[in-house]
């Protein structure tokens, strides 16, 4: 009952609903039929994915709008109407896949640092630097998005990316630290254009229900990182035992395996391309004053001040439980139920946005939940370990959703929000390369949890600070040209 009552507050205020359709598709389809400035008030719309790709949808737009003889058309036409449909929901299920796969580079590493490190003899500071590439690429390479999807449009700029992606993540079959460092600074170089593209395209073709979307794509997401940060160690442990003596690089077989659901989701966005590219003589628009607005930077610094935390946990969580005598397989559950979690989170959170016009204090809620949750692990006993790992993903999955629903939100139509993820993302990332950094080295100077501990409080202080003043409910002063 809470969810079928959450799904009708989505369609409330709206005579749309279709009896006997799903809800879900309901909800996807009327990001598809209702125009942008239904929402934001603003001589400036954003098309929509059909309004490049298909003729027939300015009669499903019609239709939404209240016009008689586009309903009359659309009647006459079912096939059409039904094609839209088929696209919304193929277009929603392949961001989706492409989201699976933007977090296996990265957590996959973490509960099989230690046999990476002792097979390739990386030093400490290595292994720090490893951890620290996703978050230091995301930072540095992000802002170069906007200017590959003004080149190939978005669609094809996403094709790119995942190739690049594949190859990254294929390349760390070699077992040597050189190749793995060159391996993982591509796939992060690829996921971080992509993390910067995926929010203007779901405000652009979903633009009535950014939140809903963004946790689909989050809890997609998720799912990848907890299936890599489960699944890897044991892969490893069947891959050595197959190989026998021969198993010695069973690790680096491991982590090339995740090229293969990369490769799948590249294949499945290629087919949804159109032939023609419909980039060639649009308009290009110009974001004016963003990096001048305070709230652009309340934005940013929620965003890099949440990441860096979770770029901790990606990367240290599953070392700091074997250094507490946890196995390697345990630990690697431990990181799996927290980002599980975390998927959850991100798909029932938009219900609850739906009702919310302020995200202040659910975004410091998330935080305080997330301290609580790393307080656990590090150092309640190990038997109940799993229950603030299951606090931890909750309250990580919910920070991560909104900080990247605040993008949407904050800004008043997808061209500035292309501009307002490029930024909150170049630089959020920058700061939270700092993070896992920091992390190992602290761990590694200190050999105490002690210092690990009191980071990340002061980490969850700021940033629920900042997140608190994201959450008003305005939009970034930045003037489209």
């Amino acid at each position: 009952m809470p969810v079928r009552n959450a799904f009708a507050a989505y369609n409330a205020g709206t005579n749309k609903a279709r009896f006997g359709r799903p809800a879900l598709t309901r909800l996807l389809m009327k990001s598809s039929e209702t125009p942008a400035h239904a929402r934001h008030d603003t001589s400036v719309t954003p098309a929509s994915p059909q309004q490049e790709r298909e003729s027939a949808q300015p009669v499903a737009n019609a239709e939404a709008n209240g016009n008689p003889e586009a309903k009359a058309s659309a009647k006459a036409n079912p096939a059409a109407a039904h094609d839209s449909r088929g696209r919304t929901i193929a277009l929603a299920a392949s961001l989706a896949l492409i989201a699976f796969s933007l977090r296996t580079p990265i957590t996959s590493v973490g509960p099989i640092l230690v046999e990476a490190v002792r097979a390739t003899n990386l030093s400490r500071t290595g292994a720090s630097v490893l951890t620290t590439l996703p978050s230091l690429c995301f930072g540095l390479f992000g802002p170069l998005a906007p200017m590959l999807a003004r080149r190939l449009g978005s669609e094809r700029a996403l094709l790119a990316l995942l190739v690049l992606l594949t190859a990254g993540t294929a390349l760390r079959i070699v077992p040597a630290w050189q190749v793995l460092y060159i391996g993982q600074i591509v796939a992060c170089f690829a996921i971080g254009l992509m993390n910067v593209l995926m929010p203007g395209v779901v405000k652009r073709d979903f633009p009535q229900h950014v939140a809903l979307m963004t946790g689909i794509y989050s809890a997609a997401m998720c799912a990848g990182a907890a299936a890599a940060a489960a699944a890897t160690v044991p892969a490893a442990n069947a891959l050595a035992h197959v190989a026998g003596g021969a198993g010695g690089n069973a690790w680096a077989w491991a982590l090339a395996l995740w090229a293969l659901p990369v490769g799948l989701a590249t294949l499945v966005w290629g087919v949804q391309l159109p032939a023609k590219s419909t980039h060639a003589g649009k308009r290009v628009h110009v974001v004016r004053g963003l990096w001048r607005d305070p709230l652009a930077w309340k934005v940013t610094l929620f965003m890099g001040s949440q990441s860096s935390l979770a770029y901790i946990v990606f990367g240290w969580l599953p070392t700091v439980l074997r250094t507490r005598g946890m196995s390697a397989v345990d630990a690697g559950f431990m990181l799996s139920i927290s980002v599980v979690t975390q998927a959850v989170a991100s798909l029932l959170l938009p219900f609850l946005l739906a009702r919310l016009r302020d995200q202040r204090m659910v975004n410091v809620s998330a935080l305080l939940l997330t301290g609580a949750g790393l307080m656990g692990c590090f150092f309640l006993p190990l038997s109940t370990v799993w229950i603030s790992a299951l606090l931890l993903g909750m309250a990580q999955g919910a920070s991560f959703t909104l900080a990247l629903t605040v993008i949407g939100l904050r800004s008043y139509d997808s061209h500035v929000a292309a501009q307002l993820s490029s930024m909150a993302q170049g630089i959020g990332y920058l700061i939270a390369s700092c993070g896992p950094f920091i992390a190992g080295s602290l761990l590694h100077a200190t050999g105490s949890l002690n210092s690990l501990a009191a980071l990340c409080v002061g980490v969850c202080a700021v940033s629920a600070w900042f997140g608190y003043a994201a959450g008003r409910p305005e939009h970034v002063k930045a003037r489209l040209e």
